[in-house]
This record gives structure tokens, C-alpha cells and sequence, in this order.
């Protein structure tokens, strides 16, 4: 505009855009001056753009676009502060999404609301250690499939039920099933559950659960869209109180008697009884030689009524080998795996869990579980046990020394630590706590101790002792460490669901505290109790624990059977 007004040959001023007489009265004569036409031509241009550049900012506003993108990125993960394991305590906390299908072990679709702690639990807990194998996750979804298609009601459970009812079988089935019957205290219900699910898995078979008192009511249902349960309607349900190893259906009975000796292949029972209990014979633990697996394999109904964590034999029988090799690399990681697949708390257990740990938990630096089980008769707390206890955490520094002689502590930059007991007395509990309260700890720590039940005795029949019993496992399951108690299956469920290797406490012989009190253990894994000493093979005796490398005799049972890794210190 500044060049217009500079043109000799236009005597008329600069318009004002604020002058609208300029554009009113225009004394111009017919046809404009070529500069004057460049220049509101330019214009023009000018005012086309920003006019365009308007319309698409708010036709498609950018900034718009990059705020839902990073919306999405923050509702799409959840992220969680830790520190690497490996790293001092100066490593900066780094962000790292939170899986609540545990890596494609839990399958997704289930209604939340029903079970909340199936997609909760990892609010809870650390970053699983391990990772479930594909080939896992693989036959995990397979069963799910099988266990819709054959589960109760379907209609070839209803086929191969009339079967059963009749007493007659008519050529194979295409659905077998293992039944499981409840049967002992809550922790060995949980072991033998998780053995039989993996044996179902390993036969093809679909797993159906006796509820005896309870079952419903402190596990969700594991499987989607058909229930576990075996239906209450089952015909022969009424005679699972009388199966026992002398039953005529009993498969060890049957072997004994040679009532399946001249049998031919066409010839095969509706059903068999497994007794796999503490006291079965020895027929009944050919259960566990792959010439009996092949008969069984033809009977569609298998009635199971045990007390042991059978698995680590499971990995003796050549046949399953493979298939357990593919299903679990890491072998101690077989319970922590079906753990945390079949056994949800339900909302009335949840909710016991979250509580407590919300209100004593929480907060703690560091979190120690401490589950004591005494086998000795008489009246506790035994003088022994407390030595014992307070000998093993602080020789392995999991609890620190007190003082007794200064009545206050230098600060250590309010650590704090919660410890977790769980015992059916207090005694144990109450001596811990009060030892902390009355004189200060040596590092200036802050311990915490709390119990939430004492049941004094165990009621195995009693709802909301398991309820309790349930919760207690559970929250044992969340420490950071933890120490147990031998032979005691109550802590072998919580250190599997927790992927825990605990200190465990030695048992005490003529009520003295065995020295060293404790020790830490191999693997993970639970204990078999009462496992077979037989070599199937040459049909002689043979030391199990010493066959392969993965299965060793346990640290608190010397005769019993445990999964380790073969590169586990033995």
C-alpha cells in the first residue's frame, strides 16, 4: 500500500480503513489505474488465505487430534512405579504397564463385578517374576473351549451322562471327564484341585468339582461361560461318602482282586474311583505308571477323592513328559501358574482381603509374612515355637534385634516394617508384637505386627473359618517375604500364589527349637507328602526323588517330592 502512495500519477490519498467515505464516494473515472488493480488483486489473495487457513483450523483442529492420542496412550495402560531388583537403591523408578491378564494366563470377558479380585489381584501384587509359556496359554484357551463344550448341561455331558446312569458304555466318548471330590482342609483342597486340573489338562478330560460346604462360596468360577460345579443333580453323588480303598469302583481294589485281568479292550466300567489319599496301597499308586494311564484313558467318568499334591509324580510318567516340558519350562512355576488361573477369591473373601491390607499393609516399606502351624499336642504358645521364630528372622535379618538397654531409637528415615502372623493362637503373635512395642529396634525401624484371626482350633466344616482361613493364605501370598511353617500346606499355598521361595521353619523334635531353626527353600513349589516309591518299569521299589533332576525330595519332608529347576542349588 506503501508503494501506491508513492505513485506520482495518483493524486489521491491513502485510503483509512477506518474512513468509510473513501468507499462511498469513489471519484474515479471509468477504468482503474494497473497499479491500483495489483494491488487490491494482492489483497484479495491476502484475505482468501487467512479467510481458507480459518476455515480449516476449525474445520479440523489439530491440537484437538494430539490430546485424544495421548488420552488414549494414558486410559490404555496403567502404569506402575518400580524399581529393577538389580538395581542400588539410587536407580531412579521407571514406569511400567500393569497386566491384568498376568502376561494371556486369564482369560478376558468375564463379568468384573461377579469376581473382582480375578482382574483386582494385581493391583496387589508385584509384576509376576516369571512368564507363563505361549504353549501354556495356548492349552489354557483350548480347555476353555473343551470345558464350554462338555461342561454341565451341554449336550454331551447329557449324553455321556445317561451312560454313566445306565451303567453301560457304548463305544468312546467324545467328553471324559475327572471328577474331583472335596475332601480334607482348605489348603489340601486347593493342592488337589490344582493337581487334578492339571491331570484333566494333560488327559483331555474336563474337570468337574464336588462343592461339598463351601466351594462355591470361596472360589469364582474359573472357566467362562460354564461352571466348574458338578451339578447337584449327579446320580451318583450320594455314594462319593462311601468310595474308600476297598470300594468296589476303587481302581487299586480292582487291580488287587484282578477284576480287570481278563477284561477285554471293549469291556470298560462307566466310571472308576481313584483313591489318591495318604493311605492308599499300593495298587492305587500304580495310578502313576504309564500302562494304567493307557486303560484309564478309555474310561469316560474318573471319580478322584485325594489329599496330596500329586505333580511332582505327574512329571515321572514318561507319557506326559513332553507335554509338561512344552506347558512348563520353569518347572517350579507349575503351582504358581494353575494358582493363579483357578483361584479367585469371591467378593465376600475379597473383600475381607482388600480391607486388611488397606488398613496394616498398605503403608509398609516392606511387608513380612510369618504363618506358624503346630503339630505338637497341648496348650501353646510353646516357648520353643517363639525362640524358634524370633531365631530364624533375625539370623536371616528379615526382622532386626531390639534394644534393651536405651529406651529410645536413633531414626533410620522412618523405615517401617509390617509384619503379617497367622496361627490359630495368639500366643505367638502376641509375644512378637509386644516385644516391639516395650523396647526399640537396634536400626530405628518401625515394626508393625498384626494377626487377623486366631480360630484357636482348625474347622474344616465351618464357612467362615475357611473364609478367614482363605483371606489369610491370600494376604500371606502379598508380602515381600516370608516364612513358613513345615509340613504345612496352609503356607505352601500362599508362597506358590505369592511366587515367594519362603524361609521355612525347620519341625521341632522333643520341643526344641532345631538348630539352624530354619532354611530357605529350593523352588517355590508345594510339597507331595505321600508320594509312590516305585519303579513302574521293572516293578520294583526305587528312590523317586532321584530319577531325574526336577524332582527332588523336599527340605521340610525328606521323603516327600518337589518340582525345582534343574539349575535350583540342591
Amino acid at each position: 500500500m506503501k508503494r501506491l502512495s508513492k505513485n506520482s500519477n495518483d493524486p489521491a490519498k491513502p485510503s483509512d480503513p477506518g474512513n468509510n467515505d473513501d468507499y462511498r464516494a469513489p471519484k474515479v473515472k471509468c477504468g482503474l489505474n494497473p497499479m491500483k488493480m495489483m494491488g487490491i488483486f494482492v489483497a484479495c489473495l491476502m484475505g482468501l488465505s487467512v479467510l481458507f487457513s480459518i476455515s480449516v483450523i476449525l474445520r479440523d483442529p489439530l491440537s484437538d487430534g494430539i490430546w485424544a492420542v495421548a488420552e488414549a496412550r494414558v486410559f490404555d495402560v496403567k502404569p506402575e512405579t518400580v524399581k529393577h531388583l538389580e538395581d542400588d537403591d539410587s536407580s531412579q523408578p521407571v514406569q511400567v504397564p500393569r497386566d491384568k491378564l498376568l502376561g494371556g494366563l486369564l482369560s478376558d470377558g468375564f463379568d468384573e463385578r461377579s469376581c473382582l479380585s480375578r482382574y483386582q489381584s494385581f493391583l496387589y501384587r508385584k509384576e509376576l517374576g516369571h512368564k507363563p509359556s505361549s504353549y501354556l496359554i495356548s492349552r489354557l484357551r483350548s480347555y476353555e473351549a473343551l470345558h464350554k463344550r462338555c461342561g454341565p448341561y451341554t449336550e454331551s455331558y447329557n449324553k455321556t451322562l445317561e451312560q454313566l446312569k445306565s451303567g453301560k458304555q457304548s463305544g468312546l466318548s467324545d467328553c471324559n471327564y475327572v471328577v474331583w471330590i472335596s475332601f480334607s482342609g482348605l489348603g489340601n483342597r486347593i493342592l488337589t484341585l490344582a493337581s487334578a486340573f492339571l491331570y484333566a489338562l494333560l488327559t483331555n478330560r474336563v474337570l468337574l468339582v464336588d462343592r461339598g460346604v463351601d466351594m462355591d462360596d470361596l472360589f469364582c468360577e474359573p472357566f467362562p461361560e460354564v461352571s466348574w460345579l458338578l451339578p447337584s443333580d449327579f446320580p451318583i453323588t450320594n455314594q462319593f461318602n462311601s468310595f474308600n480303598p476297598k470300594s468296589h469302583h476303587c481302581y487299586g481294589n480292582m487291580l488287587k482282586n484282578d477284576i480287570l485281568a481278563n477284561s477285554t479292550g471293549s469291556v470298560v466300567p462307566p466310571f472308576v474311583y481313584l483313591h489318591l489319599a495318604h493311605d492308599y496301597g499300593d495298587h492305587d499308586k500304580l495310578f502313576f505308571c504309564d500302562q494304567d494311564q493307557t486303560f484309564l484313558k478309555k474310561v469316560p467318568w474318573l471319580i478322584m477323592r485325594t489329599d496330596n499334591y500329586f505333580i511332582p509324580s505327574l512329571f515321572l510318567i514318561p507319557s506326559f513328559e513332553q507335554e509338561l516340558g512344552n506347558l512348563f519350562p520353569e518347572k517350579e512355576t507349575v503351582f504358581h501358574y494353575l494358582g493363579r488361573y483357578l483361584f479367585h477369591p469371591t467378593n465376600q473373601v475379597w473383600g475381607l482381603i482388600t480391607r486388611y491390607y488397606q488398613a496394616y499393609l498398605a503403608n509398609a516399606d516392606e511387608k513380612i509374612g510369618i504363618q506358624i502351624r503346630i503339630f505338637d499336642t497341648g496348650i501353646g504358645p510353646f516357648q520353643h515355637v517363639i525362640d524358634q521364630i524370633l531365631a530364624c528372622t533375625m539370623k536371616e535379618n528379615l526382622l532386626p534385634q531390639v534394644n534393651r538397654v536405651e529406651f529410645i531409637a536413633s531414626p533410620s528415615g522412618n523405615q517401617s516394617k509390617a509384619v503379617l502372623m497367622t496361627s490359630l493362637s495368639s500366643g505367638y503373635f502376641e509375644h512378637v508384637r509386644n516385644m516391639y512395642w516395650e523396647f526399640p529396634t537396634v536400626t530405628g525401624e518401625v515394626i508393625g505386627v498384626y494377626q487377623p484371626s486366631h480360630e484357636e482350633h482348625q474347622q474344616t466344616e465351618k464357612l467362615m473359618h475357611n473364609r478367614k482361613a482363605w483371606a489369610e493364605m491370600y494376604l500371606l501370598s502379598l508380602t515381600d517375604k516370608l516364612v513358613t511353617s513345615a509340613w504345612s500346606t496352609f503356607g505352601y499355598v500362599a508362597q506358590g500364589l505369592g511366587g515367594l521361595k519362603p524361609w521355612i521353619l525347620y519341625k521341632p523334635e522333643n520341643q526344641t527349637a532345631p538348630d539352624p531353626p530354619c532354611g530357605r527353600v529350593m523352588s517355590m513349589e508345594p510339597c507331595f507328602h505321600a508320594p509312590p516309591f516305585y519303579d513302574c518299569k521293572k516293578k520294583t521299589g526305587v528312590d523317586t526323588g532321584a530319577l531325574v533332576p526336577h524332582v527332588r525330595h523336599c527340605e521340610d519332608m525328606s521323603w516327600g517330592l518337589k518340582l525345582v529347576d534343574n539349575e535350583s542349588e540342591l
